[in-house]
Parts: structure tokens; C-alpha cells; sequence
């Protein structure tokens, strides 16, 4: 039986247009422009300047703070400067720009495509290599995967669960990883199995993905203790709180983490990054980007160094015309960019150019208090009251309703036949909850 969550969720159009098209790796461009903040908490330190010259694989920025990640070159030339550069919203954030010269690595990592199986590492060892690889959540968040498997005292894991559902649509950059790189993802399993003393991790993939299944269920047979679960395609089946519900049965309470139900959850991507930091002495400097949407000449899904400008990526697909919306991310959570310079960072997981009309927004009407908000809600929230308290500026009312559980998936807005953007009004609810606390 197919395995889903309790309450609520959407099964909004797949669009999976490049699903079918293998990953193919991306030149670097003529200059990267390297955030020192790709990841929950404090920004990375530079550890270079002017006119330093780099490889592939250099440390350029130090964790700048116990929740924070190491940042390397993804090229090797000359830092041209250390200045503010634009994200994909807009706005001003610290960054390295480094001028590409060659292709020069640091000697130290592998580049062989030899699958390496045994793991030598201690514990101990495979948490500084992840620290220092600089390796954070993959699937969007960006929390410093150190982190997530360090426990804290008292605390214990019991199964590990590797992120396979990529519910948003249009999105299938861990699809084909999955399905090129199947069995190296299944050794990070086991390697993070290592660092946490366990013996269980469950590959989740939803059911719309056969062929990604059909390997990991034929490769999985190889290793004891990792297994692979399908789930039925709904949305928001990626989020950590309905991944656990619908893999373990177990239901995360309110206020508490995946940790104290026993459970870590981790992205596909971010377990292949384990993997070649581990085996291959690798740092997090590049990633698979899918590139989609109804306005391009060929979607697909490309490896991508950190740093490269969103323009050089979007010219190498090929648009068809002046897109309507641009969008980091996928249609449901992702963010609209404002600046196509904006670089690719670890967490960005796609970037869909869409048409004119098929991001058009009908205009608003009033709530006519249908409820299918609630309905569709994974969290059990009433998205509806919430909105109405937050017009009036009652956010203490709004928390006592449980807006902070909201996980911001987008159903509510998604579903609700009056156009009302509800996500909006519960992001704005726990913004002025916490900056008032």
C-alpha cells in the first residue's frame, strides 16, 4: 500500500518536463559570484581578498558561527572582489567574485568516477568531513547538515529517512540523481547510518518516479538496513513533518523536531554530497539545477557550479520569449526573482521560466468561508481565521490558533477559490509574532 500522510494536501499538475533528460554538466561561466550566506544562520567569513588566486575546491569563507557552513571556490582563477551582490529577490548580501581562469582542482579530491563502497571513516571523522566540506540541506532549507547529525545529550535516532518524494512541480533534479547516481547515494545513507550508530535508513520516493524505484529497489537489495519506501504523489509529501507521518506512522507535536520522534530526515542531494565529501573528499561546490517551465526551448537538468549567474544558466536552456515569471525554486515555495544576475547557491534546487498567462492572478474576491483551506491544509490550521485575525493586526490571536505551525506550503492559496493569498497572511502572522517576542 502506498504510503501518505493523515490530513490535507493538493496533487497540483506534475508538469515534470524534464524528467526524461539526463543531467548534463554546465561550464563554468567567465566570473562566479559566491554568497557567504547559502544556509540557516550566521554568514561564512571570507578567508580571501583582492586578488587571491584559487582552485576548485579552495576554502574561501569560514562558518562564521556554530549554525553556520564553509563556503569553497567552485573555479579556479583570481578574487576579483569581495562586495555586496543582488540575490534573486533583490536584495544586498555579502559575496565573493572570483574571475575563472581554467579548471585547476585541489589536488586532494578525487575526480575518478570509481564508485568507492568501503567506509574507513570513524564517526567522529565523518562529521568534521562534513563540517568541512561545507555541507547544508540540499532540498531548500539549508540547514548545516553537521549539525543534524550531531545528537544532542539525551537524545537518539532510530531511522534515518532520505528525501526522494521532489513534490513541488516542474522540479526533477533529485529524480535523476536518483537514477544516475543511485548507488552513491545508498553509500551516504550507510555512512551517515555510521556516524549516528544505527542500522536503518528508508529511501522515500512517491510513486510518480518508476524509474527511479525500480534501481534504488535493485540496487538496495545489495545493502543491508536501507530500504526503500514509494509514497503516493501528493503535495506537501517532501515536508519533514508529513515525510515522517506517512514513512514511520509517527506524528511530530507541535514545537518539537523530527529528533524527538526518533527520525532524521535528509534531501537525496544532501546524502549524495555526504557521499563525496566521505569517499571523495569533495566539498559542496556544485549541484543539479533543474531548469523548466511552458516558456523554454529545452528543459532539463543540468550540474551546476555555485556561483553562476541565473542569466548564463537560463541562456544555455534557451528561452523561448520574455518569460512572464521567473521563479528560484519550484511554483509552490519558491521565490520570484527580481535579478536574473542572481548566482546559483546550494539550495536552489531549479529556476522555471514561465508564460505570461499561466502566472496570471485573477483578482481577489472575498472569502466566502468554504473551508477548503482548511481541508487541504497539512498542518490541520484554519488558514481562513487566521487571515481574517491578522487584517485586524490580532496576531496574538493568530498564534493562539497555531499559526506557527504553519510550514508555508502554498495548498491554502493553491486551493482557495476567492484568490486570497492566505501563506501570505500566515507568513506575515509569524514574522510579527517572533519580532515582537
Amino acid at each position: 500500500m502506498l504510503r501518505t500522510f493523515r490530513i490535507g494536501g493538493i496533487h497540483p499538475p506534475e508538469n515534470k518536463l524534464s524528467a526524461g533528460k539526463k543531467i548534463t554538466a554546465l561550464a563554468a561561466p567567465k566570473q562566479v559570484i559566491i554568497p557567504l550566506s547559502q544556509h540557516i544562520g550566521a554568514p561564512a567569513q571570507a578567508v580571501v581578498k583582492k586578488g587571491d588566486l584559487v582552485k576548485v575546491g579552495t576554502l574561501v569563507a569560514k562558518a562564521g558561527g556554530f549554525v553556520s557552513a564553509n563556503i569553497h571556490s567552485s573555479v579556479s582563477g583570481k578574487v576579483n572582489k569581495i562586495d555586496n551582490a543582488l540575490d534573486s529577490s533583490g536584495y544586498k548580501r555579502p559575496a565573493i567574485y572570483i574571475d575563472v581562469e581554467g579548471d585547476e582542482w585541489e589536488e586532494t579530491i578525487d575526480r575518478t568516477p570509481d564508485l568507492v563502497k568501503d567506509i574507513t571513516a570513524s564517526p567522529e571523522e565523518i562529521v568534521s568531513i562534513i563540517r568541512n566540506a561545507g555541507i547544508v540541506g540540499m532540498g531548500g532549507a539549508g540547514y548545516p547538515t553537521p549539525i543534524k547529525v550531531t545528537l544532542p545529550a539525551g537524545k537518539k535516532i532510530d531511522c534515518i529517512i532520505l528525501n526522494g518524494i521532489e513534490c513541488e512541480p516542474y522540479l526533477t533534479a533529485d529524480d535523476r540523481l536518483m537514477q544516475e547516481k543511485a548507488e552513491q547515494i545508498i553509500i551516504g545513507a550507510k555512512i551517515l547510518n555510521r556516524a549516528l550508530g544505527i542500522q536503518k535508513a528508508v529511501i522515500a520516493i512517491d510513486e510518480n518516479k518508476p524509474a527511479a524505484i525500480e534501481v534504488m529497489h535493485r540496487l538496495t537489495r545489495r545493502y543491508v538496513g536501507v530500504n526503500v519506501v514509494v509514497c503516493k504523489t501528493k503535495y506537501p509529501q517532501g515536508a519533514e513533518r508529513q515525510l515522517i507521518a506517512a514513512v514511520t506512522g509517527r506524528e511530530v507535536p507541535p514545537g518539537c523536531l523530527p529528533i524527538d520522534v526518533n527520525c532524521l530526515v535528509q534531501n537525496v542531494g544532501t546524502v549524495h554530497a555526504v557521499y563525496e565529501a566521505v569517499q571523495k573528499r569533495k566539498p559542496l561546490f556544485e549541484r543539479i539545477v533543474t531548469v523548466s517551465g511552458d516558456d523554454l526551448q529545452s528543459p532539463g537538468n543540468y550540474r551546476v557550479r555555485i556561483g553562476t549567474p541565473a542569466s548564463y544558466l537560463i541562456e544555455k536552456a534557451g528561452p523561448l520569449e520574455t518569460p512572464g515569471k521567473i521563479i528560484f525554486g519550484g511554483p509552490m515555495m519558491g521565490v520570484a526573482a527580481t535579478n536574473l544576475s542572481a548566482p546559483v547557491t546550494k539550495t536552489t534546487s531549479g529556476i522555471l521560466l514561465l508564460k505570461e498567462g499561466s502566472v496570471f492572478d485573477p483578482e481577489q474576491t472575498a472569502c466566502i468561508r468554504c473551508g477548503r483551506c482548511a481541508e487541504v491544509c497539512p498542518q490541520g490550521l484554519e488558514p481562513f481565521a487566521i487571515t481574517g485575525f491578522v487584517r485586524r493586526g490580532e496576531y496574538q490571536e493568530a498564534k493562539k490558533i497555531h499559526v506557527l505551525d504553519c510550514i508555508e506550503c502554498g495548498s491554502c492559496s493553491y486551493i482557495c477559490p476567492a484568490r486570497v493569498p492566505l501563506t501570505d497572511y500566515c507568513k506575515l502572522a509569524k514574522y510579527e509574532i517572533r519580532k515582537k517576542k
